[in-house]
C-alpha cells in the first residue's frame, strides 16, 4: 500500500472564510467540554471550500505515511487563539480542516511538555534548563524514524545553548544523547526546511517572537500564514503522504493547560472537530502509529490516537 506523509501542526495554509455551520444540533457549542451529554466525539461541520484539507475525504486512509510535521507555539490558551480576532488564519484553518477541542498540554514550564511529547514521559524534569543539565540517555520518537529539528534563528546545526531569539528548551532533539552525532546533521537552522525534502518527522520551532513566546498572538498568526502555504503546496501534501499538526507547548496558567490543536491533511474532512480528550501523549501514539512504529514510548502506550478523529 501506497505510504503517506503526515505533517505536524496544526494551521491552515490559504486563506479561506466561512463560519461553522454545525450539521448536528447542539454537538458544536459543548463539544470542547467533554463531560457534556451532548459531546460527540467527533463533529463534521460545513465550511467555505478548502483546497488546504478534504480533497481526499471520505476515501480509506493509508496504513502508513510518509510525513508527519509538528509545529510548536507557545504559552497561549484555547481561548487566547480559537475564537480570536488576532488569529484569523489559524481559526481559518480550524474551521476548514482538523480541530481539537479538548486538547491539553501535560505539565509547566515549556521544557518537559517538548521532552514529554517526544519520549513519553517529562523524564523528571521540572524546569527550563539547558541539555548540560538535563542529559537524556533513552529513546525518542527522533531516534524511532528518520526525523529532522528546524529551529528558527538558530545560529548553527545542534546549538547546546540560547542564542536569542533561539531558546534550546524548545529544541527537544538537543537533549538526547543518544542522538548527539545525528544532530549535528538533522537538527538545523529552519531555512534548511524543504517541504518537497522531508524525512519521516519534521518537528518545527519557530523562535521565541515566532511562536508568540515574546510576541503577540496576531505575530504568530502572521507567521504561520506565510510559513504554511509552501507545504500545502507539496506534492507529498495534495496527494494525501503528508498529515501537520499545529499546537502550543503549555497554556499561560490560565486554563488548565488547555491549548489548540488543529490538523490539516487532504483525508481531513474540512470542518471537522472533536471533543474527545487528548493531550501530548496523545500526538506522540498518533504520529508513531502513522509512520508505522508498533512500539510506543511511555504514556503514549495508553494514550487516545487521533487518527479515527480527523480520518486518517
Amino acid at each position: 500500500m501506497k505510504k503517506k506523509a503526515v505533517l505536524v501542526l496544526a494551521l491552515f495554509a490559504l486563506g479561506m472564510g466561512g463560519a461553522f455551520v454545525s450539521t448536528r444540533a447542539h454537538a458544536d457549542p459543548n463539544c470542547h467540554h467533554s463531560h457534556s451529554r451532548k459531546c460527540s466525539s467527533t463533529t463534521t461541520t460545513s465550511a467555505a471550500s478548502s483546497a488546504v484539507c478534504g480533497s481526499l475525504a471520505g476515501q480509506t486512509p493509508s496504513t502508513t505515511y510518509s510525513h508527519v510535521i509538528w509545529i510548536w507555539m507557545e504559552n497561549k490558551a484555547y481561548s487566547d487563539v480559537i475564537g480570536s480576532a488576532s488569529a484569523p488564519y489559524e481559526n481559518q484553518l480550524a474551521a476548514s480542516c482538523g480541530l481539537a477541542t479538548n486538547y491539553f498540554g501535560i505539565t509547566h514550564p515549556s521544557l518537559p511538555n517538548y521532552i514529554a511529547a517526544t519520549s513519553g514521559s517529562p523524564q523528571g524534569i521540572a524546569d527550563d534548563n539547558p541539555p548540560a543539565s538535563h542529559p537524556l540517555s533513552l529513546l525518542s520518537l527522533f531516534g524511532q524514524v528518520s526525523s529532522g529539528s528546524y529551529e528558527e534563528s538558530m545560529p548553527a546545526n545542534c546549538s547546546l545553548g540560547d542564542t536569542y531569539p533561539y531558546a534550546v528548551k524548545h529544541n527537544p532533539e538537543a537533549y538526547y544523547l543518544s542522538l548527539r552525532t545525528q544532530c549535528q546533521a538533522q537538527d538545523v537552522p529552519l531555512v534548511q526546511f524543504d517541504p518537497h525534502n522531508m524525512p519521516q518527522f519534521s518537528f518545527i520551532t519557530p523562535n521565541l517572537c515566532s511562536d508568540t513566546h515574546d510576541c503577540s498572538v496576531d505575530t504568530g498568526d502572521a507567521w504561520l500564514r506565510q510559513f504554511l502555504p509552501p507545504i500545502f503546496a507539496s506534492a507529498d501534501y495534495r496527494s494525501g503522504r503528508t498529515v501537520v499538526f499545529l499546537t502550543w507547548d503549555e497554556d499561560d496558567s490560565s486554563s488548565g493547560n488547555h491549548v489548540p490543536l488543529i490538523e490539516m491533511s487532504a483525508h481531513t474532512a474540512p470542518g471537522t472537530r472533536t471533543c474527545a480528550r487528548f493531550d501530548h501523549y496523545s500526538l506522540l501514539r498518533t504520529t508513531e502509529e502513522l509512520l508505522g512504529v508498533t512500539s510506543d514510548l511511555g504514556a503514549a502506550a495508553n494514550a487516545t490516537s487521533m487518527r479515527t478523529a480527523f480520518g486518517l
